[in-house]
């Protein structure tokens, strides 16, 4: 048969795109306290009981399974899960501004990455140690600065990346920190992990720090806040009580404009990790709350959580 011009471009027309569609990963950190904060197998399985198929925890629960990874590999295996990443905790160094820690920091993440190799993680997560009361200076972002780029080398030669987690009330919590932090790393050793709940009551707008930081975010950590936050807390909240005043929450609360988020991601092709976190539960069990943010994802969203 043949076709005329006209039908040749109509049959263009009406034929789909061929697109390279972004590709979201969801999981989910499961230590929220009201319930999964002692018992890390449980909140594993009872995460993956809600839906989730991947999971994300603190070096500290995983010790004594250093030596022993085939141990925790079959009980995981037995609850159906795999890992995220294993993000640094208590016991390891972390006091990235000082610089006669460094060769101990260095040590004690290397061997936490080796470990989480293991399973299969792509990347590693950390977060910096607690702040001191003077906050953070320019001489600490600029030794910590040194220090992640030293770790993400020797990361990177692992085979593994790696992404610095802005956190209130740690070192490295603020817009000033981020940016300086950010333009004094390089990119190919040094990513970025954008927890939305954290950087809004940070006071930034994680919909701007999205579109600034593109393709340098590694992961997400997604939890909402109050609507009245939205686009970045007015002021500097001390320690909260994460259960008598609870300042994060479910996705779908309102401070977090999560299609916003999504919309630029789809714009730039990202792929990568979308991870479900939620601090503590204190009004359901965490299991219920992490339904709601996964019927959120699927429905708000559109993105498959499997």
């Amino acid at each position: 048969m043949k076709w005329t011009r006209r039908e040749i471009l109509a049959a263009f027309a009406a034929a789909p795109l061929a697109q390279a569609a972004p590709k979201y990963t969801v999981g989910i950190t499961t230590y929220t306290l009201g319930g999964w904060e002692s018992d890390v197998l449980l909140s594993f399985r009872e995460a993956h009981e809600a839906g989730y198929n991947y999971v994300e925890s603190f070096s500290n629960f995983f010790t004594e399974y250093f030596d022993k990874p085939d141990v925790l590999r079959k009980k995981i295996d037995e609850i159906g899960v795999k890992f995220v990443t294993i993000s640094n905790g208590g016991g390891m160094e972390r006091r990235f501004e000082d610089p006669s820690k460094r060769k101990q920091l260095i040590a004690d993440h290397m061997r936490l990455v080796r470990f989480i190799k293991r399973f299969g993680c792509d990347h590693l997560k950390i977060n910096t140690g607690p702040r001191r009361q003077e906050g953070t200076t320019a001489e600490d972002l600029k030794n910590i600065s040194a220090t992640l780029d030293e770790l993400g080398k020797q990361i990177h030669g692992e085979g593994l990346k790696f992404g610095v987690h802005a956190h209130m009330w740690t070192q490295f919590e603020n817009g000033r920190e981020v940016d300086a932090v950010m333009g004094a790393t390089d990119p190919k050793y040094v990513q970025f992990v954008l927890d939305t709940g954290q950087v809004t009551m940070g006071g930034m707008d994680p919909v701007e720090l999205t579109k600034k930081l593109g393709h340098r975010i590694i992961e997400f950590h997604l939890k909402d806040t109050m609507p009245e936050h939205r686009g970045g807390a007015k002021r500097r909240l001390e320690r909260n009580n994460a259960m008598k005043d609870p300042i994060f929450f479910e996705l779908g609360k309102g401070g977090v404009d999560f299609p916003g988020i999504r919309k630029h991601l789809d714009r730039i092709g990202w792929q990568g990790w979308l991870t479900v976190e939620l601090d503590s539960s204190p009004a359901r069990p965490p299991k219920e709350s992490a339904r709601i943010s996964r019927k959120y994802i699927e429905t708000k969203l559109g993105i498959k959580v499997s």
